[in-house]
């Protein structure tokens, strides 16, 4: 996920993620990347909501997800491995009350002989698909995994195992201590490097010491005998824990990092099953506002539609303004949702719903969109809606992209259009970049009457009979939103029929 650092799974999540689920519809996305998945939908949300902040990082995640399409078994693969292997320590016989170094080191065994395998299998993956696989995020995996995880490395793993499992007991070194007490208790080779276990018996034979033999009722002698064998284990047995817990955390970080990228495929799936237009954004360094499209579409409207969806061209190119107007339905609220759902998309390394995108990196996403009356009823609907926006104001920063939709249409239009029209240009002069889907002509007309070289204004197409199209195109703000269509459609033939 990052040249040089771990993806933070545990990323806290932006503080307008609400608003911007609600009015992007962004759960539709996120239920497609995660298939039913909860830790996939959490790896989603998280890469989405907490997008990155510079080109290069956007292009590199690019060229590992292509990558990913192109080898998607073997990367559903090596996804699959990593959940086994964070399965492993559930096949441990292991009792929470069995918690002497000796229980320790014989469960920490058997989760590290189970996790070896799948290493191993890791390995024999990396060495024979590394050549099909391009990007310097794979060209990096594979190559660690083939230098320090090779045949050799593992064998001698297995062999310690082996050793650790002392089948032929224990042999544990110590030193008399000054209160006669046996101090610095440490775990020794077997002698003669334990080539069989009567060279074992012999050579201990041979060795000056001396012995002795535990009554076959002797529980005290037998649990002193028991603590005596449990400190000389009990550096092993921490060591041989850790190195779970080493390989552990290795792969949970495999599978979050390799988490967005199996979401991503999923979508990327049921995308293509529709026909939507998918293609891999340009995106650009902050400072000079850009954002073009050619057949942009909302993903989410595409994950719920059965039929197509029309695509919108847009040549916003050093535009911190775009107003947009035009008949009712005529799929400027869906338009405004596209634009904010490529842009978090473009910016987490994923590919967007449209011919060609390209934008400048921006520092975060906002929405205010119009919402429904207060159910407490502790204030209007434009009490709330100057409230949310002061919440925003709050958080936005310089080169932050703020999408409007309706907003402050709760009061009269000419009230409404000027709170609107300075609060936009306010914004403007702060490095903000506004897309405002608006009705109040006062608001549209005003801002074109006096339009800057940073203005672009987009009106929804409306057939002579009508129809809408769907098509948002360069134009002129007009007086009507032809209200007088949806109003024909609910009452002309009921009136038609009383005439």
């Amino acid at each position: 996920m990052h040249r040089d650092r771990d993806f933070e799974l545990k990323h806290e999540l932006p503080a307008n993620t609400d608003a911007l689920m609600a009015d992007l519809e962004l759960d539709t996305l996120f239920g497609a990347m995660a298939l039913g998945d909860a830790f996939l939908r959490d790896v989603a949300e998280r890469a989405v909501l907490v997008s990155v902040d510079d080109p290069a990082t956007v292009l590199y995640r690019q060229q590992i997800l292509a990558d990913c399409l192109e080898h998607a078994d073997t990367v559903r693969e090596i996804y699959a491995l990593a959940i086994e292997a964070l399965g492993a320590p559930r096949t441990g016989y292991f009792s929470p009350l069995l918690r002497s170094p000796g229980s320790i080191l014989g469960n920490s065994v058997r989760i590290l002989e189970l996790l070896v395998g799948v290493l191993r299998r890791l390995h024999r993956v990396a060495e024979q698909r590394a050549g099909e696989f391009r990007s310097s995020g794979f060209t990096q995996l594979f190559a660690t995994i083939t230098s320090e995880l090779g045949d050799d490395y593992l064998r001698e793993v297995e062999s310690h195992l082996q050793a650790l499992r002392f089948r032929r007991g224990v042999l544990v070194g110590a030193e008399l201590g000054s209160d006669t007490k046996g101090t610095n208790y440490v775990l020794r080779h077997p002698p003669n490097g334990g080539t069989g276990w009567l060279a074992w018996l012999a050579a201990v034979r041979r060795s000056p010491g001396y012995s002795f033999q535990i009554a076959d009722r002797d529980e005290a002698g037998a649990q002193a005998f028991g603590e005596l064998r449990d400190r000389g284990l009990n550096l092993a047995a921490n060591a041989v824990a850790q190195s779970n817990d080493h390989i552990l955390s290795f792969f949970g970080l495999l599978r979050a990092e390799l988490g967005f990228y199996i979401a991503t495929l999923n979508l990327h799936a049921q995308l293509a099953q529709k026909g939507a237009p998918i293609c891999f954004p340009v995106p650009s360094a902050p400072g000079q506002p850009k954002l073009a499209a050619q057949g942009l579409i909302d993903p989410c409207l595409a994950l719920k539609l059965e039929g197509s969806v029309v695509g919108n061209d847009l040549d916003g190119d050093g535009k911190t303004l775009v107003m947009v107007t035009g008949a009712n339905q005529g799929g400027k609220s869906t338009f405004l949702r596209g634009v904010g759902v490529a842009q978090l998309m473009m910016q987490c390394g994923m590919f967007v719903t449209a011919e060609s995108f390209s934008a400048d990196i921006r520092d975060g996403v906002f929405t205010h969109f119009k919402r429904e009356e207060d159910s407490s009823l502790e204030r209007g609907k434009f009490d709330d809606e100057l409230s949310r926006m002061s919440d925003i104001v709050d958080q936005l920063t310089p080169n932050a992209t703020l999408l409007c939709n309706e907003s402050f249409a709760a009061t009269n239009e000419q009230e409404g259009s000027e709170i609107a029209r300075q609060i936009i240009r306010a914004l403007q002069e702060s490095g903000i970049k506004v897309l405002f889907v608006t009705h109040m002509f006062d608001l549209a007309g005003g801002l074109y009457a006096q339009s800057r070289a940073t203005d672009y204004f987009l009106r929804a197409e409306r057939g002579a009979d009508g129809e809408r199209t769907f098509r948002l195109l360069e134009g002129e703000p007009l007086a009507t939103s032809y209200g007088e269509d949806a109003y024909a459609r609910v009452f002309g033939e009921m009136l038609d029929t009383a005439v």
